[in-house]
């Protein structure tokens, strides 16, 4: 059961930040004035090495969790799966913000991907609600509001730091 409730907090915590993340920076970088091309690259790359990142991460910490409460080594497999849990969700889930602007123009790519982003953030957290038996309106709601505020710090920043 420890190992599910593992595997479930990577994919759940991997959406949730690659979203969150890739649409603030992608909002930011948007606003501000870049071309759609460098978007574009910028994402992809934003994307991956966020993705490995966070993959990264989250098998030293689970590691290290399980070493503190054991006081010796212990086996790697489930932090690796965790670990890839970790990677290919924060990949999928930064494909809902990136893809509108490889679809569209700027302009039509941002409302788009921060839609998206919030419509999925809502349904990422109504799920995880279902999951853990806790009211799954009130969840949805509240993770879409918490990445709204990120994805406004990403605006704001990018208005106030234009590139032209």
């Amino acid at each position: 059961m420890k190992t599910n409730a593992l595997y479930l907090r990577s994919i759940i915590f991997g959406i949730n930040d690659s979203l969150v993340s890739t649409v603030g920076f992608l909002a930011g970088v948007s606003v501000a004035g870049v071309p759609t091309k460098t978007i574009i690259l910028t994402g992809i790359i934003y994307t991956l090495v966020e993705s490995f990142s966070m993959a990264m991460g989250d098998f030293l910490s689970e590691e290290s969790a399980e070493e503190y409460i054991s006081h010796s080594n212990v086996k790697d497999r489930p932090s690796i799966i965790s670990a890839l849990f970790m990677f290919i969700s924060c990949v999928l889930a930064s494909l809902i913000p990136l893809t509108p602007y490889i679809l569209f123009s700027a302009g039509t790519a941002l409302p788009v991907s921060i839609g998206l982003s919030v419509s999925a953030l809502f349904i990422v957290g109504m799920i995880s609600a279902r999951f853990s038996r806790l009211p799954v309106l009130w969840r949805g709601v509240r993770m879409a509001l918490l990445g709204g505020a990120t994805i406004v710090l990403g605006v704001a920043i990018g208005i106030f730091m234009p590139v032209a």
